[in-house]
């Protein structure tokens, strides 16, 4: 029988699952601790008023309207269990009321920077080709399979967006000695020399990286913003690593750069997802391809239910969470990244 004195948390965590973010004994830890209702979450308002008036805690980022948040007198935090923020609530209200918005994206960095070294690693030295040709009896042995082959160590790497993942990346690359340029105008300079990269506008980033690593989440001001323009600034034969969101290039001008054969690319996110079988993308030469699951590890996941656990311990204490990541009312309206539909 639910001990109807635990404090109540809705749960819409949609498209992720309790299983899927909990290990068994976090899990039971939050059933121990909480009075749990699983929710449609496209039908918040639809539950009764003695769930909305008594919710402290919402896992998950459903749709909310200004009328069914008025109906919450008693929540304290939204905890979104992806990446990203969603514009599908009343921000300022939320804001207003001291209501916490936090995300656990972070648990994904340190796994997307390590394949984006991956993929950076062999678009430099071509692996998977030499491991196709090798396969089908036709490799090129010593130099002669090193013909465009070229150094991580010691080359010119720009990053654009120096959040979560761009600090991640940064660490993983910390071993190559290479000269690390970072384009973020949501940070100031010291922060990033601070982090031990060099300040830069995007037209050095682009024009002066043997790498270019893409990090940047999706806003209302840059959507696109990477198109046939920034990526023929390029140094011929440059690599591009896409592994935020796609919607922050022009994709079709980026498969062109590399068909025309001016760059080499890889990416982790594409327009759409699940990809369709036709699209041309999957035939491009000089394209290095990783269907969205950059992050997906089950560490990564399990690593959310820690935190969602902690910071609500900390909120119940009435301590500010401090394990997830918190929206700033500056930018949490500014984000536009999609959500993900396969886990």
């Amino acid at each position: 029988m639910t001990d109807t004195t635990l404090p109540l948390v809705i749960s819409a965590p949609e498209p992720r699952t309790l299983d899927l973010i909990f290990t068994r004994e976090a899990e039971a830890e939050l059933r121990r601790t909480y009075r749990i209702v699983e929710a449609d979450p496209d039908n918040i308002a639809g539950l009764g008023e003695d769930v909305l008036s008594e919710a402290r805690y919402i896992l998950g980022q459903p749709p909310l309207s200004a009328e069914t948040l008025g109906r919450m007198s008693n929540l304290r935090a939204i905890l979104n269990v992806e990446s990203n923020l969603l514009n599908n609530m009343p921000y300022e209200i939320l804001f207003a009321r001291g209501i916490h918005v936090v995300t656990t994206g972070q648990v994904f960095a340190e796994p997307v920077a390590e394949l984006g070294l991956a993929m950076a690693l062999n678009l430099a030295r071509g692996v998977i080709d030499a491991d196709v040709d090798f396969r089908e009896g036709h490799e090129l042995w010593g130099g002669d399979g090193n013909m465009s082959a070229r150094l991580l160590s010691g080359s010119d790497i720009g990053i654009v967006g120096f959040g979560d993942l761009g600090r991640a990346l940064n660490r993983v690359l910390a071993g190559f000695r290479a000269k690390v340029r970072v384009f973020d105008p949501w940070l100031p300079p010291s922060i990033l020399r601070e982090a031990g990269v060099e300040p830069a506008t995007l037209s050095d980033v682009l024009t002066m990286s043997d790498f270019v690593f893409v990090v940047a989440s999706v806003t209302s001001e840059n959507k696109g913003f990477l198109g046939a323009e920034a990526f023929a600034s390029m140094r011929k034969g440059a690599a591009f690593i896409l592994l935020s969101r796609a919607d922050v290039v022009d994709f079709p001008a980026l498969m062109a750069a590399v068909e025309r054969g001016h760059i080499v690319a890889a990416s982790d996110v594409y327009p759409e997802e699940p990809l369709p079988a036709d699209h041309p993308v999957r035939r491009l030469k000089g394209f290095v391809r990783s269907a969205h699951r950059a992050g997906a590890l089950d560490s990564a996941f399990k690593k959310m239910g820690e935190m969602v656990l902690e910071d609500m311990a900390l909120m119940d204490r009435g301590l500010p969470p401090m394990r997830c990541k918190r929206a700033e009312r500056e930018t949490v309206s500014r984000m536009r990244s999609k959500p993900v539909s396969v886990n």
